[in-house]
């Protein structure tokens, strides 16, 4: 990693300063199932994160964070800082961050799918009886969650979101939020793919509500083949659930130290993390720029500070 201050660790991030006003964010390849940091990496899955966050960060019309991904100029980084962190590090501007996770649910899965079948709550509580695993919700719901620093983040209810961050705020990330959702549901749509879910983080940078963090990733999100969804029944990610399966066949207690995946697990992981890439963005991911070759394809550059 390169020789600069070291902000935080994350299960896959690493945050550096460049100054006190930008920071190095980038996506390693590590891979984290049931909070445990698993022992193998997934090859290329930091570039994937980086390359969709950086895909959608200069589609959508919003205030970010990103200022680029060119780092090349830079001084503290040596050529071979430079060329181990193209492709999945980007410079943003810091933020101070809201503490609530804001997290748009298109579709009934997962712990919301849990809440709902045992009789509902913060989450699920204004739904419709008579829904399936899987179904499409009549509408997006926006669910906030506290941002746990280990662990689960735990879904909260509106009353308790709007007295941690106050309402004006509350009511600014609900609609930001689902706004953000609506274009990349119809954007992933359109290329055969279902957004199910996803996390937003914000924060503020010059008084302006911003997005931050990654964005839109098979890490924040739920993303399905569309021709391989039908309500009441399983439905196949392009994430880390098949790893997350395999590992529930094993006989581990979810503690360190995580089992070894088998070589078929860590290819077949990488495969989908990359399938999510190319269908997404529509570009070719061997065109995604590297260290060890120059860029092609969409070039990752930036989008001035601020985004919109």
């Amino acid at each position: 990693m390169p020789s600069l201050p070291h902000v935080a660790s994350g299960k896959v991030r690493e945050i550096h300063e460049i100054d006190p006003d930008t920071l190095l964010f980038t996506a390693t390849d590590r891979i984290s199932a049931f909070d445990v940091i698993l022992s193998q990496e997934i090859a290329d899955k930091g570039r994937v994160l980086t390359g969709l966050s950086l895909h959608f960060f200069e589609m959508m019309n919003v205030p970010n964070h990103l200022i680029g991904a060119d780092l090349t100029g830079i001084e503290q980084l040596t050529d071979d800082d430079i060329a181990d962190l193209t492709g999945r590090a980007m410079l943003v501007r810091r933020a101070e961050v809201i503490p609530v996770e804001c997290v748009v649910r298109g579709y009934l899965y997962g712990s919301a799918w849990d809440e709902y079948k045992r009789g509902g709550g913060p989450t699920t509580e204004h739904l419709p009886d008579g829904l399936l695993m899987a179904d499409k919700l009549p509408a997006p719901i926006f669910t906030p969650a506290t941002k746990a620093t280990v662990g689960h983040d735990e879904n909260i209810t509106e009353a308790q979101a709007r007295e941690i961050v106050g309402g004006d705020v509350f009511e600014a990330l609900r609609a930001r939020s689902l706004d953000i959702y609506a274009q990349a549901a119809d954007h992933a749509a359109a290329r055969g793919v279902i957004l199910a879910d996803t996390k937003f983080e914000f924060g503020w940078v010059d008084g302006e509500l911003t997005l931050i963090d990654e964005v839109l990733t098979p890490d924040s999100s739920r993303y399905w083949p569309a021709d391989q969804w039908a309500p009441g029944r399983e439905a196949p990610s392009f994430d880390k659930q098949y790893v997350r399966e395999w590992l529930s066949s094993e006989r581990w207690d979810r503690r360190p130290p995580p089992p070894d995946l088998p070589p078929e697990v860590v290819a077949g992981t990488r495969d989908r993390y990359i399938e999510a890439y190319e269908r997404i963005t529509g570009a070719k991911f061997d065109d995604y720029p590297s260290g060890d070759r120059p860029p092609g394809g969409r070039p990752p550059g930036g989008r001035p500070p601020g985004g919109a």
